[in-house]
């Protein structure tokens, strides 16, 4: 089974369907008013290409704590600051920028979102 999700069999009634349309987050089942469960097939593609999204998760350069980077892409773009956390299993890091002389704290930056800071993007 694939991290983070539970896959269960739901008996649709009247109880559950209302349950799942009043958690926080739900809008609609697709299907319309009488939704048509997946196949087996259809679940097990959705989680291979899943699978092979997270795979393909690659870091443009070696990012560490510490290191100064520049942000390349996102409300940020061309800030430059130091990496505070980095998530390789999820492909995310956090990065410590200066907004009016203020330190404010940038997360869910994918690896691809920035470089590493050299002195000449450092203006």
């Amino acid at each position: 089974m694939w991290p983070g999700y539970l896959l269960i069999k739901m008996n649709l009634t009247d109880d559950s369907w209302a349950y799942v349309k009043d958690t926080p987050g739900v809008i609609d089942f697709l299907g319309g008013e009488i939704p048509t469960p997946l196949t087996e097939k259809e679940v097990n593609d959705i989680l291979k290409e899943v699978e092979d999204r997270q795979k393909g998760v690659v870091q443009k350069h070696k990012v560490d704590v510490g290191d100064r980077v520049k942000i390349t892409d996102g409300v940020f773009v061309n800030f430059i600051g130091t990496v505070i956390e980095v998530n390789h299993e999820k492909g995310r890091l956090s990065v410590m920028v200066s907004i009016f002389g203020r330190d404010t704290r940038v997360d869910d930056l994918e690896f691809w979102q920035v470089e590493q800071s050299t002195s000449e993007n450092a203006s």
